[in-house]
């Protein structure tokens, strides 16, 4: 067979080894490598064609892509996956499988925003979208996170250790990245003003391209992520006193830039090496994306015609004055025309609304390691200030709320302001998100430009988290309204007129049990915990964040586990609830939520009264190959944020089409998965968006809450009390503290009773096992608008202007001929 000739002779002549020699990693990597066998020539033909259609493309610039295993999603969007399957198992029992989970995770992001960035890569290459990602090739990913002692403890993700047979490096894209120096300021013979930037440390920014191939299509789109070299050029200083290492040492710190993803910005260093890292992806993807324009076109002034940069979120936004420099002094455009044409060019996504993430940089940031852009910045700045006063001039307030400079006690250049000004193109990424972003938020700009601000609710490939990670549900699916919806989710709709056919609730009912006793399996390897499959699994899994309320689920649970104490013959539902998630280092609020979690789970999978009626359970190391085994298993999704706090979430999504029901907030995405579901068919509890500012200004007291509610009371006390550790009685103090004397932020204790009286109804209805499936089935038919495939076509027709190009097969093999 010839998959078997390519995999063994990868094998031998890639790896050096033969079947007796070979691990089961060079066993990936040799399939691994022929698979990308299979993608170079489409991806080839792809770029060709993108060139010779001299389409307008789109380039995403995103600091996070959380891409997750290749080799599956490979096979799966080449049609390949039986085909393989039934080579390697030829070689021995589970071969595929075995050789499938010796892949890493891909971690080059934190959660959601580097996942989102991952479905719609996907999205753009099976819709022909000429499409391009940028990222950084962090050496080191997300960190690995173990437990030890019930306490988060983070350990290196050196993903690279070995090699990325995906990846192949371009040598020969290379680009100078500048970084400090001084600006000078000449006049040419026509007294021009000229400015340049002078006396830099240079560090080189070399591109690694991974293939991303779409669904079924001939088109194989680029990831293009940035690794930081050190120049060739020594600091003469140290080499002319003879400290060759000392020379040697200072280029090796510029490597540093792409090592690690998002360092801890609590101390000086941190910041300074995330403001380098971002500078440093605008100003690679920047000039890579000019010098393929020039291939072309010499006339700087159709750039828009040609070009659109999406920018995920605030941290790319320093390609807007970069753009703006290469265009004025290194191809002596004018300022005017400039401006018009980076505008026209960038388009920015918000994905927050939390401070944390509206980035600002103190200005001597820009003094002493960007000194140009500041130039830049500052006439920016300066300009729209004027556009300000010609608007409003009887708003002088609006000056300081909007300038790009604030200039409060440390002066700080706004990144979201910049953004906004220099793009043609605002988005949120659900609908509330977007009236939040327009009436509160950004308010100021909508009334400026309200042509700008506009709606793009998420996404999810459906490739990936339905055909690949539940193939079980997949098969059902395709047996009953066939293939379709894995191109347009829509097709889903079909599900509906069978939601209540006995033989396919049967079926739907075998498949959550298989895939719950799979999860089991894994639990009881990884963390000797026994779980019932027929117990309700309530799940959780997502980034630990205060504004996320992981700990308003612990405040039930213990709630539940109380009742059992006072009626331990009490008919209860049983239920295993299920966490995943990382806390940032440096956030000791999150950290210590994980260590409540595993300190209630110590107690209550114990204690002889429970009976293993509940049981919680947190899961280390969250990540895309974790979350393909979670979802398809899940009964109930846990979207509590704080309402008005959570700009979409896609792990909402996830669920739902994944045949979850969700109990959640009418916050981000959960609004419009209620519509599209129906309310009948899914668990809406506690304060809206709206509420929660009117209580937040008339003046909220969590002690209210805490007084007038026995349960709560009792609850709270015993966290703080030390039932939980009694080895470190004031453990959690510092959690209780939060919530009753600094103020409950995000209002846990006015949305508790709500929460549990809904949690009762969701006890109430899986007691009815075969209309809980019907409304999971409902849950799955209703995810047509959530496809990421929707997004993507939405941004491509109103954002981008770009349409999809026909990819000939074979075109490159001709041209060789």
């Amino acid at each position: 067979m010839l998959i078997i000739k390519s995999f063994l002779e990868h094998l031998e002549y890639t790896l050096g080894k033969d079947k007796y020699s070979a691990t089961k990693y060079d066993r990936f990597n040799a399939l691994a490598y022929a698979v990308r066998d299979k993608l170079v020539e489409r991806w080839l033909d792809t770029q060709q064609a993108y060139y010779n259609s001299d389409h307008k493309r789109v380039y995403y610039i995103s600091m996070e892509f959380l891409m997750g295993r290749t080799l599956g999603n490979s096979l799966i969007n080449l049609g390949i996956w039986d085909e393989f399957q039934e080579a390697l198992d030829s070689l021995g029992e589970n071969y595929f499988e075995e050789t499938l989970d010796e892949e890493q995770d891909a971690g080059l992001g934190n959660g959601g925003l580097g996942r989102l960035a991952a479905c719609f890569l996907d999205s753009m290459a099976t819709m022909s979208i000429p499409a391009y990602g940028y990222g950084i090739r962090y050496e080191y990913g997300i960190f690995r996170q173990h437990i030890a002692d019930g306490a988060q403890v983070e350990i290196p993700d050196n993903w690279l250790r070995y090699r990325n047979p995906w990846e192949l490096d371009r040598q020969e894209h290379l680009h100078t990245v500048k970084f400090y120096g001084r600006v000078i300021t000449t006049f040419d013979k026509n007294g021009k003003l000229l400015r340049e930037w002078v006396d830099t440390e240079d560090v080189m920014a070399m591109a690694y391209d991974t293939p991303i191939p779409g669904y079924q299509t001939n088109s194989v789109n680029t990831l293009r992520l940035w690794t930081a070299k050190s120049s060739r050029e020594f600091d003469l200083k140290f080499f002319n006193e003879g400290n060759y290492i000392r020379a040697v040492e200072k280029k090796m710190q510029s490597e540093t830039i792409s090592k690690v993803l998002y360092p801890a910005d609590n101390v000086i260093e941190g910041k300074e090496l995330r403001f380098k890292q971002e500078y440093f992806l605008a100003s690679a993807t920047v000039h890579d994306v000019i010098y393929r324009f020039k291939k072309k076109h010499s006339d700087m002034k159709r750039l828009p015609e040609k070009v659109a940069i999406q920018l995920n979120d605030t941290h790319p936004t320093l390609a807007i004055p970069e753009l703006m420099r290469v265009l004025m002094d290194l191809h002596n455009v004018e300022w005017e025309d400039a401006w018009e044409i980076t505008r026209k060019t960038f388009a920015y996504t918000n994905h927050t609304i939390l401070p944390e993430a509206l980035e600002q940089w103190p200005v001597w940031f820009f003094e002493q390691i960007l000194p140009r852009h500041l130039q830049i910045i500052y006439e920016i700045n300066e300009n729209f200030l004027k556009e300000i006063r010609e608007h409003f001039p009887d708003d002088p307030d609006r000056l300081s709320r909007m300038s790009i400079v604030e200039e409060h006690w440390e002066r700080k250049i706004r990144m979201a302001h910049l953004a906004i000004v220099g793009s043609h193109s605002v988005n949120g990424v659900a609908a509330l998100h977007t009236e939040i972003l327009k009436n509160e938020l950004f308010r100021d700009f909508y009334e400026m430009y309200p042509e700008r601000f506009n709606n793009k609710t998420n996404g999810i490939t459906q490739r990936r988290w339905l055909k690949m990670s539940n193939p079980r549900l997949s098969a059902l699916i395709d047996d009953y309204i066939g293939p379709g919806w894995t191109t347009n989710l829509y097709e889903l709709e079909k599900l509906r007129a069978i939601a209540s056919d006995p033989e396919f609730l049967e079926r739907w009912q075998k498949v959550k049990r298989e895939n719950k006793e799979y999860l089991c399996r894994y639990i009881l390897q990884h963390n000797h915990i026994e779980v019932d499959p027929e117990s309700l699994f309530d799940v959780q899994v997502k980034r630990i964040h205060e504004y996320k309320r992981q700990l308003l689920n612990v405040l039930h649970i213990i709630t539940l586990f109380n009742r059992i104490k006072d009626n331990p013959k009490a008919e209860v539902v049983p239920r295993t609830f299920i966490f995943a998630g990382k806390a940032a280092p440096a956030y000791a609020a999150a950290k210590l939520i994980i260590r409540l979690i595993n300190a209630v789970a110590a107690v209550v999978n114990r204690d002889p009264d429970v009976a293993g009626r509940i049981k919680v359970v947190f899961l280390a190391n969250y990540g895309v190959t974790l979350a393909e085994k979670i979802f398809p298993a899940s009964d109930l999704s846990e979207q509590i944020s704080t309402a008005g706090t959570e700009a979409s979430g896609t792990g909402n999504m996830k669920f739902a089409l994944n045949g979850a029901l969700t109990i959640g907030t009418l916050d981000g995405a959960n609004i419009e998965i209620m519509e599209e579901v129906g309310r009948e068919n899914i668990f809406i509890f506690g304060m809206t968006a709206a509420e929660v500012a009117a209580l937040r200004a008339r003046g909220y007291n969590p002690r209210e809450y805490y007084n007038n509610n026995r349960e709560l009371r009792r609850v709270l006390d015993m966290i703080a009390s030390g039932y939980f550790s009694p080895w470190a009685p004031e453990l959690f103090t510092p959690l209780t503290e939060s919530l009753l004397n600094l103020g409950d932020y995000y209002m846990l204790l006015a949305d508790y009773a709500a929460y549990v009286a809904c949690q009762e109804k969701v006890s109430e209805l899986f007691r009815q096992k075969d209309e809980w499936t019907r409304q999971a089935i409902l849950n799955c038919a209703g995810m047509g608008k959530f496809s990421s495939d929707r997004t993507i076509d939405q941004y491509a027709r109103d954002i981008w202007g770009i349409k999809p190009v026909d990819i000939l097969p074979g075109a490159v093999e001709l041209q060789r001929h």
